[in-house]
């Protein structure tokens, strides 16, 4: 059922609208003297047609239309004024404040009816184009988020095939994601942003892959022809993800290149200083460096959380970038909640079974 408001100060003018709205097939009247009470109304109800007359007291029609029309969701609603033949200047003026038609008085019937189906038509096609686009929108956005479900999937498997080839473990991968998000929000990213840094950071040493293993997995430290390699990390996951169309691919490959960068300039592997450094390596470097030093290695103790903020104050505007830094530190209760959330699993001896009677070790 369509919903027309009907809008005259005259009430015998009114009746007969009325009754003509009664011989519109699927069609409901509101009916109104006051121009006020009119646009309270169509505030809360759905109004599918509005029917005016432009002389009214205190609120004209042009006065009435421009207040409708400021309504939420009111731009497209097709309004029909009732006009004398002569106001041709009022007609104009109505045309630009958004009328749809006009009728001159006294209001013809057959004339109304066919005005009135026409635009009721008219709205019916823009409600079903509307419901359509959003119809649209929505499986867009479905598939979108299907889509981009998958190549996280992808992602993830491929960054844990990286792991399998060294010490770091996905709860390490987890924290580093979730430190950059928190770096990202204290920055005010954007929230597309925030949202990509949290799954794109997983990819910042899967250039690992391509390191060999006795200098990989080796547990003490590494000498400078072996660091030289080791440091080729960068450019290879780099290589691995810069031709991919996908935005989240592509954001690991910056973030693989960048996050060993230094702020001074004196990082690997292209020796970029201050803000040429892509934004997501500044804030992963912070979020890699940190997890890091609090995390347990076969060729090292973890430092204390307070050694660990230390060094980052320390290293401020040296490998860092300040305001990375500052914003991390400054939302330390979340960087402890996440600590806390994606903690390392304790590392528990292998139980060995007995061995049964008889048997020889």
């Amino acid at each position: 059922m369509q919903n027309v408001l009907l809008l005259d100060d005259n009430p015998v003018n009114l009746k007969w609208l009325e009754l003509l709205v009664q011989r519109l097939e699927q069609a409901q009247c509101a009916s109104f003297t006051d121009p006020a009470a009119a646009l309270d109304y169509a505030r809360s109800q759905r109004v599918d047609l509005v029917v005016l007359d432009y002389l009214m007291p205190d609120m004209n029609g042009l006065e009435f239309m421009q207040a409708f029309r400021a309504l939420e969701g009111a731009d497209a609603i097709p309004l029909l004024m009732i006009t004398a033949h002569d106001e041709k200047e009022v007609r104009y003026r109505a045309l630009e404040a958004g009328a749809y038609d006009f009728l001159p008085k006294p209001v013809d019937a057959a004339e109304f009816l066919a005005r009135a189906r026409n635009m009721l038509k008219l709205r019916e096609a823009s409600l079903r184009l509307a419901d359509h686009a959003a119809w649209l929108t929505r499986e867009v956005e479905l598939a979108t988020r299907e889509i981009r479900e998958r190549e996280r999937e992808t992602v993830m498997s491929l960054v844990k095939a990286a792991g399998y080839r060294d010490y770091e473990t996905g709860a390490h991968i987890s924290r580093v994601g979730h430190y950059a998000y928190l770096i990202a929000q204290g920055l005010q990213l954007s929230a597309l942003d925030q949202a990509l840094i949290l799954d794109a950071a997983a990819m910042h040493d899967i250039g690992k892959v391509g390191i060999p293993d006795h200098i990989l997995l080796k547990p003490g430290r590494l000498d400078e022809a072996e660091m030289d390699i080791m440091r080729q990390h960068a450019s290879l996951g780099h290589e691995l993800l810069k031709g991919s169309s996908s935005r989240l691919l592509q954001a690991g490959a910056t973030i693989a290149l960048g996050h060993h960068e230094k702020f001074d300039g004196s990082g690997y592997p292209q020796g970029l200083s201050g803000e040429d450094i892509p934004l997501f390596g500044r804030i992963v470097a912070v979020a890699d460096v940190f997890d890091a030093l609090t995390s347990e290695r076969p060729y090292k103790k973890p430092w204390s959380l307070e050694d660990a903020a230390d060094y980052l104050r320390a290293q401020r505007g040296l490998h860092f970038d300040p305001q990375c830094v500052d914003v991390f530190l400054d939302a330390w209760p979340q960087v402890l909640a996440i600590r806390q959330r994606f903690a390392d699993e304790p590392k528990v001896p292998p139980v060995l079974a007995p061995m049964p009677d008889g048997a020889e070790a």
